[in-house]
């Protein structure tokens, strides 16, 4: 099953270059079989632009997500923390 996921086309040109192997989210799918995200590059391209096979799913509290993923996120740290102000949880999709 696949899932279309909004994502700013900064970030759209990071995962198709390599130098993002993680998007980052507030919550996840309900859903435990999706495999695939299509990915929507919002405004100003505001279409579809490819898909991504997810290997992997983290869920863990902000501090040990970030550990995980920080070198591979293509973020900034304080990017991070500021997105996820006030969430005890991070989840982070890793693509393929």
């Amino acid at each position: 099953m696949k899932v279309l996921l909004s994502i700013k086309p900064e970030y759209v040109e990071k995962i198709f270059n390599g130098s993002k192997k993680y998007e980052i989210r507030k919550s996840i799918f309900k859903r435990k079989n999706i495999k695939k995200i299509i990915i929507y590059s919002s405004s100003p391209i505001s279409k579809v632009v490819g898909e991504f096979e997810i290997e992997d799913i983290i869920s863990d509290d902000l501090d040990n997500v970030w550990n995980i993923i920080k070198y591979e996120s293509g973020i900034s740290v304080d990017f991070f923390y500021k997105y996820l102000e006030n969430k005890e949880i991070a989840y982070a999709i890793k693509n393929r």
